[in-house]
């Protein structure tokens, strides 16, 4: 009787937990004054059908305490719940320590489920290690396994695993199969997708609902459509997964309304159209083309009362995501009332991708405080955020995590750390980490290689390459255009570009358009632009890549107008130009100041729809900033509210080139009342300003905020700043000190700045000193020379200046030569010093004699110290006036209407009397005069110059 009152207490829990009765349930269990192995067992498999994960985790520790032993099923349930949480990892492995006690590794059923919670939080090389330790494998345990991989990305290892179950006649049911055939299109490998399907026909399963859904899904991978539509139009039975696949296959094929028609079809046709098929088309629409119609399923979700389901907020977040907007990406997760790792993850990535690296690094610490194991998804978004240098200890810190967490041996991670520490320059950590790699994939080796080049170390890529090679990893084309890239400097060219170009031809990359791209880009780079141009010619096929690789490398040698040239060709054989493309061109124009050709471009951009591109936005800002059209950037930018930290840079920087001096402090100080935290680029423009505007304490001050209030570690950038900040103002002795208390080696920046100072204030010693650091350092630059032979001409040393002739001489080094420029309409009229060859000339010079009459009326003297050769005073002056820019001005005024602007650029930097000359003509002629030179923009007006006469 008494167990006959156990049997049917046990009976009775069973069925209160079946139906969701907990309370009831668990009443009985411990009103019961004798309990079996069985009641415990019961009970305890009842709290986890339940989803109380952590009380049935705590009901078997009393089981434990109280030597009752658990059977292998309720086992195998414990540790299915563990997996389901997606946060009681610690749990589950407390399980197995059990498991392993108690000798239960036998039972198969148990087993499989240790594999499946490991796989389940991304631990497959635990997975595997209990897998080689089963005593017994069917075929649900290599399944499993499968699964495990799968669902880390890794389709290979999938396949592997396949082939070891067929070695051991393993057979496969028709889950195995599913997720072997779905593995042969995520490899987009055809001919192995068609050797599965032989199994699968030989093996009987091509008629089973989970293999036809899934031949949908590979034939979709691979790109066809026809055949993904023809196993479904022949399908005796369909359910929702496969209305979701071939809806799926049009979509993710570029043919989202058809997906959208099936869609309605589905509705019609289809009994049930539930989270998954909403979730399955929202997962296709993540792009911001297809925004209309995402919108419009976000509002069907609303109305089929399904935004509150997990996996159909995960998409809608993923969907906006996709399209680049992370506000509303946000706004939905704080939305869901339920989130799961995916949640978390999914946004996480949406910061990553949208610049947020602050916010996604906060989520990751947030995430983990709620107790959410983070997985190895969510560490390659979190290493992902710490791709720049002032992310470095942060990305220490994470590495750190993923070793704790036991992550490490994960490939996808250790190729994550490894493109992370080489994208901030940290290229001994990048080997380190890839040397203890247990397994090193192209991923990893490119990631390295990728490092070096970007890191301008061709050396240690090639070296990092012939590792690769050694190690028997086959190279593929981002290998190749890696490599490629580090090649940048002449001497690169015969040494390691050449013997290059002949492996890739030798290797069968030639044909490829990225490493054809590429070789076109490494000429270039290095110098030999006729070999670029020759290549280019040669191809039968140019795409639009192609065709950038030629922007780019005219673009590198400063040839702008070619680079003009070429987009008007594009143009021409109906090349729609893309994103890069108008950022050469407009940068392009911004150089050579031609404001109508950048007008040009800028509204073709916004006719293609351009208009919310952050690239072309700016380029086109620095274009008119360049041109002198300061008030067209302030109206471009959006207001100071909705203002991103590029656009105050792009008025920071502009304000600063026209001399708006006050203007460029009140900008920075409003930006910081913005909430806009300055970046590396803001300090330049910042400091740049101040030193140009003779804003000496300000300008330091500003340097001190960089680190002290930012956290910024200052740049050799910043530094440079401070040293010509110093040395305009004629402190020179301070920025030689500051130069020997730098935090790092001065480069030919540094020297370059304060030798021109030195030139400005005649000091001789510190001069020299300058300059011999500065030959060392760049012993062709022709900047050496001509800077020392100035200062010696300024201070009447002509010995020295015939010194440094003769040595230029000897080391066959040319000085630039100054140019000046007028553009008016579709003509550019260019002056060198002394040009007679103008068609205008005769008429040319007889305007400067008049020009030089009417202002000597008006008081002007002529500054001879600015002619820099030993002759006598009358000849210095005449050399003055055969200055470019004089030749400019005036054709500028011979050849525009009374009283309209004079706009003119200079190569080189402005002399000091033609400044005067041109502040005296502004008042006598009653013109306003815009000139650019090599640093700046000055405003002329009414005898007045914008930079004060401080430049």
């Amino acid at each position: 009787m008494l167990r006959l009152g156990v049997l049917q207490t046990n009976t009775l829990i069973n069925m209160y937990t079946k139906f969701g009765r907990v309370k009831p349930a668990r009443y009985l269990f411990d009103e019961m004054p004798v309990r079996t192995d069985v009641s415990w067992n019961t009970m305890m498999s009842g709290l986890v059908r339940l989803g109380l994960y952590r009380q049935g985790m705590g009901f078997f520790r009393n089981m434990c305490h109280l030597a009752i032993k658990p059977s292998g099923y309720v086992i195998a349930s414990l540790l299915t719940a563990c997996a389901r949480s997606a946060s009681m990892l610690s749990e589950g492995v407390q399980v197995h320590g059990f498991v392993a006690k108690s000798g239960l590794l036998s039972d198969v059923y148990v087993s499989t489920a240790l594999l499946h919670l490991y796989g389940v939080y991304g631990l497959v090389s635990s997975s595997r290690k209990v897998f080689e330790e089963m005593p017994d494998r069917n075929v649900v345990s290599w399944t499993s396994l499968m699964v495990g991989y799968a669902d880390m990305g890794e389709p290979d290892a999938v396949i592997d695993i396949y082939k070891g179950m067929r070695g051991e006649g393993v057979g496969s049911n028709e889950n195995s199969m599913s997720l072997v055939i779905t593995s042969c299109g995520l490899l987009k490998d055809e001919s192995l997708g068609r050797q599965v399907i032989g199994q699968v026909i030989k093996s009987g399963l091509e008629s089973k609902l989970a293999v036809e859904n899934s031949l949908i899904s590979m034939f979709a991978n691979l790109g066809n459509v026809d055949y993904a539509n023809y196993i479904f139009a022949q399908m005796s039975e369909r359910d929702t997964i496969s209305w979701n696949s071939i809806a799926a296959a049009y979509a993710q094929n570029g043919h989202c309304e058809e997906s959208l028609w099936l869609f309605h079809l589905m509705r019609h046709f289809h009994d049930e159209v539930n989270s998954t098929t909403v979730s399955t088309l929202l997962s296709v629409l993540g792009h911001v083309d297809h925004q209309k119609w995402g919108r419009g399923i976000h509002g069907l979700v609303v109305k089929m009362g399904v935004d509150s389901v997990v996996c159909v907020c995960n998409t809608l977040l993923r969907m906006y995501a996709g399209a680049g907007r992370s506000e509303e990406a946000e706004l939905v997760f704080h939305q869901m009332p339920a989130k799961d790792l995916i949640t978390w993850n999914s946004l996480m990535a949406s910061f990553v991708e949208d610049g947020r690296s602050l916010d996604a690094l906060g989520l990751l610490c947030s995430m983990l405080r709620t107790r959410i194991s983070a997985n190895y998804v969510s560490f390659t978004s979190a290493l992902a955020a710490c791709f720049s240098p002032e992310f470095f200890d942060k990305g220490r810190i994470l590495h750190g995590l993923v070793l704790v967490s036991g992550l490490f041996d994960n490939q996808i991670i250790g190729n994550a750390l490894v493109s992370m520490y080489g994208k901030i320059g940290k290229m001994i950590e990048a080997r380190r980490v890839l040397l203890q790699m247990p397994r090193r994939d192209e991923v990893a080796w490119n990631a390295l290689i990728g490092g070096y080049a970007e890191n301008e170390d061709p050396g240690k890529a090639l070296l990092a390459f012939r590792t690769m090679r050694v190690d028997g990893i086959p190279a593929n084309y981002i290998t190749v255009v890696s490599v490629l890239g580090a090649c940048l400097m002449p001497s690169d060219l015969l040494e390691r570009g050449k013997p290059l170009h002949a492996y890739i031809v030798s290797a069968g990359f030639e044909s490829d358009e990225h490493v054809k791209n590429s070789i076109i880009t490494m000429y270039a780079k290095c110098g030999d632009l006729y070999s670029s141009q020759d290549l280019f010619n040669k191809l039968d096929n140019r795409n639009i890549i192609t065709w950038n690789a030629m922007l780019s490398a005219n673009a590198h040698h400063g040839h702008g107008e070619e680079v003009l040239k070429l987009v008007s060709e594009m143009r021409r054989v109906g090349l729609n130009l893309d994103q890069f493309s108008f950022s050469e061109g407009l940068s392009a124009a911004a150089k050579l100041a031609v404001l109508e050709e950048g007008q040009l471009l800028h509204g073709l951009a916004l006719k293609l729809g351009f208009e919310q591109d952050c690239f072309i936005f700016n380029a086109a800002a620095d274009m008119y900033s360049k041109c002198g059209e300061i008030d067209e950037v302030v109206k471009m930018l959006p207001p100071s509210v909705n203002r991103s930290l590029p656009s105050w840079n792009i008025l920071i920087s502009a304000f600063g080139r026209h001399g708006y001096f006050e203007k460029v402090c009140e900008t920075f100080h409003e930006m910081l009342e913005m909430g806009i935290k300055p970046g590396h680029v803001t300090f330049v423009s910042l400091l740049t300003a101040c030193s140009h505007g003779g804003l000496v304490d300000q300008g330091l001050a500003y340097y001190d905020m960089i680190a002290r209030d930012f956290g910024i570690k200052p740049a050799i950038e910043h530094c440079v700043c401070v040293i010509d900040l110093l040395g305009r103002s004629g402190r020179l002795a301070e920025a030689e000190a500051f130069i020997s208390k730098m935090p790092m080696n001065p480069n030919d920046l540094v020297w370059r700045s304060l030798l021109a100072s030195c030139k400005i204030h005649g000091d001789l010693d510190r001069g020299r000193k300058g300059a011999e650091h500065l030959s060392k350092l760049e012993p062709e630059d022709d900047s050496v020379y001509v800077l020392s032979s100035n200062m010696f001409a300024t201070t009447g040393r002509w010995e020295d200046v015939e010194s440094v002739r003769k040595q230029m001489s000897y080391k066959n080094i040319t000085k630039k030569q100054a140019c000046s420029w007028v553009k008016q309409k579709d003509k550019v009229s260019t002056f060198g010093i002394g040009d007679r060859i103008h068609p205008q000339t005769l008429e040319i010079y007889a305007k400067l004699e008049d020009i030089k009459k009417l202002i000597k009326e008006y008081g002007y003297v002529a500054d001879t110290s600015q002619a820099l050769q030993d002759t006598d005073e009358e000849q210095k002056e005449h050399n003055l006036w055969n200055h470019s820019e004089r030749l400019a001005l005036a054709y500028s005024l011979m050849n525009t209407p009374e009283g309209s602007t004079v706009r003119i650029f200079k190569n080189l930097r402005i002399c000091g009397d033609c400044h005067s000359v041109y502040k005296f003509v502004s008042r006598v002629f009653e013109r306003k005069i815009v000139l650019r030179d090599q640093y700046r923009f000055h405003h002329f007006e009414n005898g007045v110059c914008s930079c004060k006469d401080y430049w």
